[in-house]
């Protein structure tokens, strides 16, 4: 099982490509939901609210299983496939590439946009930086204010990062680890008595 992925370390933006007296300018941004992925479109969108296009590809998910592809008004299959075909090429998921073209006024023809959106998405990919990432589940414990040091020692041992801890009678503990541990951790923790725990993956 696959617990880990490739995404880019941080945006790139405006990355100029002139083809023809048109303009493409390229973005790309690491994306891990519907969310975020708004949110840099829209960002893009009132950065370059003149731009004749806004084109632009994204793929989610461990295998990429959410993704689209959007040529914004150019010929279909002309724009948003070749930015997408740039994203599998460098086997990256988690992100999302957007193409800005301003119109120059000479028509490039299919042929001609397939190869400047390919070009700009290309361009813009070789600036990021390439990453891998391990996949991470979050897990809620429940137990007694008594087991914390037990909790707290199994936690170091598995590098969790503790993102809430809510110490009562009845303790509450939500933290972070990667998700090829879960396995050995759910173990550990259902030899213990009195506890109660639950995964949540993103």
């Amino acid at each position: 099982m696959l617990h880990e992925y490739k995404t880019i370390e941080k945006p790139v933006e405006n990355m100029l490509l002139k083809e023809k007296g048109s303009k493409f300018i390229g973005f790309a941004f690491p994306i891990n939901n519907e969310t975020d992925l708004k949110n840099a479109l829209d960002k893009i969108r009132a950065e370059h609210p003149k731009a004749t296009h806004h084109c632009y590809a994204f793929r989610i998910g461990l295998n990429g299983e959410n993704y689209r592809a959007n040529d914004d008004g150019e010929p279909s299959g002309s724009a948003g496939l070749p930015i997408y075909n740039q994203l599998l090429a460098n086997e990256i998921t988690n992100v999302l590439v957007i193409s800005v073209r301003y119109y120059g006024g000479t028509k490039l023809g299919v042929s001609g946009l397939v190869k400047a959106y390919k070009e700009c998405a290309k361009i813009t990919l070789e600036e990021a930086k390439i990453i891998t990432k391990e996949l991470e589940s979050e897990i809620e414990i429940q137990f007694s204010f008594n087991q914390q040091n037990v909790i707290f020692t199994l936690l170091s041992k598995y590098d969790a990062k503790v993102l809430n801890f809510d110490a009562n009678e009845n303790c509450i503990l939500i933290a972070i680890l990667k998700t090829a541990q879960k396995e050995s951790i759910s173990e550990k923790l259902s030899e213990m008595q009195n506890i109660v725990f639950d995964f949540k993956d993103f």
